[in-house]
């Protein structure tokens, strides 16, 4: 990224129900060694020297936030999510701009409340080489596993090359005036935006893949939460 006086914020969408999950819970709020898979996420982020502040965008009758009342060294507050993921997002935009007046200069790190394992290596990373305010870029991995195509009855119609493949994770980063303008317009005209990045896509952007590690996982499965509580195991001990 430039230099120079451009701060760098987050933002963490935890809207969501995460109904895969079969939980009376939200997932946000399942626990990963007694701590709420948001308290995980949150840290990582919270307690990166380069971020400036975080926002948390949490659904209107989200009673587990106002029970747990947390509270983190640079954590900017919470605003109410809308309908969508991108609605959201949008959300936390306004209210960073009224709550720290930043400039449209500044960075935008949108991150999943459900990937508790992001390293801080991988945000360095993706801060080194992100560097164009109007396309931005996104932590992503390589697809691996071979690709098929299916038909309406679930046959395989055909096998798609997967070099040019990559799994999109987050967090992605972009400018704020940059994003917030892109996720208006994508809204506006009633695009599917599925992540950030698609929102930059449709405003004529592309941004950059930079490689992130694969244990960057995002919750999603019940199965997935000792997944995490293994990841986190090994990246205490290899830091040790």
């Amino acid at each position: 990224m430039n230099g120079g006086q451009a701060k760098i914020w987050a933002i963490i969408p935890a809207a969501g129900a995460g109904s895969r999950m079969h939980s009376e819970r939200p997932k946000q709020y399942l626990k990963i060694g007694g701590e709420y898979v948001l308290s995980h996420t949150l840290r990582r982020l919270l307690t990166h020297p380069r971020i400036d502040g975080v926002m948390v965008v949490i659904s209107p009758g989200d009673a587990y936030w106002h029970a747990w009342q947390p509270d983190f060294p640079k954590l900017m507050g919470i605003t109410a999510g809308g309908a969508e993921r991108a609605h959201s997002v949008l959300n936390g935009l306004h209210a960073l701009r009224s709550h720290e007046q930043p400039q449209d200069s500044d960075w935008v790190l949108v991150h999943d409340a459900a990937r508790p394992c992001l390293r801080h290596e991988d945000i360095d990373r993706l801060l080194d080489e992100v560097d164009d305010l109007q396309a931005g870029g996104i932590l992503a991995s390589p697809v691996s596993d071979t690709i098929k195509q299916a038909d309406d009855h679930h046959r395989i119609t055909a096998t798609v090359p997967r070099e040019d493949l990559w799994r999109a994770q987050t967090p992605q980063m972009f400018g704020l005036k940059a994003l917030t303008h892109a996720l208006e317009n994508a809204l506006l005209a009633e695009v599917a935006v599925t992540d950030e990045a698609s929102a930059i896509e449709y405003a004529g952007g592309r941004p950059k893949l930079v490689r992130g590690h694969s244990d960057n996982i995002k919750i999603t499965l019940p199965g997935d939460l000792d997944l995490a509580a293994f990841i986190m195991r090994q990246q205490t001990e290899n830091s040790s």
